[in-house]
């Protein structure tokens, strides 16, 4: 157990982080393509990130069931530095050292309240 949660719950919140890192890349490439308008939503893409926005909706409401939402909710938040990097990786965005530093402190905090025990 981390903090109230089982292996299991820990998984699936990494899971739901991947997911919503996928979600918002494939939001961002259909942004991309069509820039503004009605037919970002007529993309497949997008179509791809709603599937994301869903299979993650049903597994975090599989984690809520069961895990303190005060200890699982700020887990979430992983996905602000994962989707960072993704968007360095993928897109070429440029993290400077305040943005990384901001990063590293989103991270230091996950860490922090998945060790703690509450």
């Amino acid at each position: 157990m981390i903090g109230g949660l089982t292996a299991a719950q820990v998984g699936v919140i990494g899971f739901c982080i991947l997911t919503e890192t996928g979600r918002e890349v494939c939001f961002k490439l259909a942004a991309k393509k069509y820039a503004f308008g009605f037919k970002v939503f007529l993309n497949p893409t997008t179509a791809v990130g709603v599937v994301f926005w869903f299979v993650e909706l049903v597994a975090w409401c599989w984690v809520l069931a069961g895990a303190p939402l005060s200890i699982a909710f700020p887990l979430m938040s992983a996905s602000y530095a994962t989707i960072a990097l993704a968007g360095a990786a993928l897109f070429g965005e440029r993290i400077n050292r305040r943005h990384a530093l901001g990063v590293a402190m989103v991270v230091i905090g996950v860490a922090t309240v998945g060790s703690a025990g509450l």
